[in-house]
């Protein structure tokens, strides 16, 4: 594609997703969908440019007034994923001028907010949790997230993937901490891959691998994964109980379940059940209370933790709807606690960074509940053998929560807690 043509389908699309109407993802998807003779290339350079522009949003509403023409053209340029020289070949010599200017800006001494590129609201709460970590924070949340992968332990060996994965010319190393985990160097075609179209891969993030193997599942128990959204977390759990038992995957969305379909083919796995309820207290829960085994709960939150992959998130929520999810969360846990038998084990879970969503929601529901004694999550990560030194855990003696942080554990950012029926 001619430099001039991308970079107008860049502002076409900016246009459209900065409006924030819809999540970015969703908008990304619609414009290729429309325009289906972009080629491979040039998806990924207007993907990348529109994500970018959302980490760096403040700092590019900053520059954009110096330029001229569209806003949204302003910022494609500023935002543009590509060769400098590709872009440059686009603009006529005082939009090349005003480019060298920005990129010649010094980050010191820009103001905080076009540093961190956070909404007010966000910041102090960080800052707050971090002190000085902030800093090393907002830069990660700047950085698109890495690739991850999750073998299927049920049909594979992660040594073998890694070297299947190297002979089609992928590089891609075990995690430091989930033991099912491959990061890739780059963002290859999977669905190309033999591996893939077999199973033997899923793409997850390492957190989310990790809050599975919290869950500790295992052969012949009856499960549930309570909002198991497109089901990454069923997948990992159905092949850590080897493929027996009983696994149910609840959600409130049977569009998302119904994302779970294809992959569950894949997965080679017979134990999974999945069914869409009502809301949290739909007869399908009551039926089984006091039945199960094991229980995560992934609650719906303000997904503050996976901003390096959807940075639309922090300019679409707001104080207001935090509130108002910390109130979901807390019913929702409340209900799949019914559903544990004595001896039996849950787990709350969100990808979010913020205290009221997390340790707010577990420090209430143990108020709440006597008859459920919370396990120290840097225990279960020893027993694991997954070096609860290398994790950082949370609580005032320091291992009572699994708290993940982009910043230091190169993962979205995760809360855990566990807990179990007495």
């Amino acid at each position: 594609m001619h430099p001039k043509a991308l970079l107008d389908a860049c502002a076409d699309l900016l246009e459209q997703v900065l409006r924030l109407d819809h999540p970015a993802d969703a908008v990304v998807s619609r414009f290729f969908r429309e325009h289906r003779s972009l080629g491979p290339r040039e998806r990924a350079t207007l993907a990348e440019t529109t994500y970018e522009a959302l980490r760096r949003k403040l700092y590019y509403d900053h520059l954009a007034p110096s330029g001229r023409g569209p806003k949204a053209r302003r910022i494609a340029i500023l935002a543009f994923q590509g060769p400098r020289d590709f872009l440059k070949s686009a603009l006529d010599e005082q939009e090349r001028r005003w480019v060298d200017e920005c990129d010649a800006i010094d980050p010191k001494d820009l103001l905080e907010r076009h540093r961190h590129n956070l909404p007010e609201w966000l910041v102090d709460p960080l800052k707050a949790q971090l002190g000085d970590e902030f800093w090393a924070l907002s830069d990660a949340m700047l950085q698109p997230a890495p690739l991850d992968l999750r073998v299927n332990a049920l049909t594979d060996k992660r040594e073998d993937v890694v070297h299947e994965l190297k002979l089609a010319g992928i590089k891609g190393n075990p995690t430091p901490y989930s033991p099912w985990g491959i990061r890739l160097a780059d963002k290859p075609a999977l669905t190309k891959l033999d591996a893939f179209a077999r199973g033997a891969i899923e793409v997850q993030d390492e957190g989310s691998q990790l809050l599975a193997l919290l869950l500790e599942a295992r052969r012949g128990e009856m499960v549930v994964d309570f909002c198991a959204g497109a089901g990454g977390k069923t997948l990992a759990i159905g092949a850590a109980m080897r493929n027996t038992g009983r696994l149910y995957a609840f959600d409130v969305s049977a569009h998302r379940l119904d994302a779970l379909k294809p992959r569950l083919a894949r997965s080679k796995l017979s134990n999974v059940h999945p069914a869409a309820i009502a809301h949290e207290r739909d007869d399908r829960v009551k039926r089984l209370a006091g039945k199960i085994d094991r229980v995560i709960v992934d609650a719906p939150c303000s997904g503050l933790g996976t901003l390096r992959r959807n940075p639309d998130l922090k300019w679409r929520q707001s104080p207001e709807a935090v509130t108002e999810m910390t109130a979901k969360q807390d019913a929702i846990l409340g209900s799949a606690a019914r559903l544990v038998k004595p001896g039996g084990r849950l787990v709350y879970a969100t990808c979010s960074l913020l205290p009221p969503e997390n340790e707010t929601i577990a420090q209430a529901f143990s108020s709440a509940h006597p008859d459920f004694e919370q396990l120290p999550v840097a225990d279960i990560l020893d027993g694991l053998k997954l070096g609860s030194s290398g994790l950082t855990t949370g609580g005032e003696d320091g291992r009572s929560y699994l708290r993940l942080w982009p910043h230091r554990h190169h993962t979205d950012g995760f809360f855990a807690a566990v807990w179990r029926k007495r």
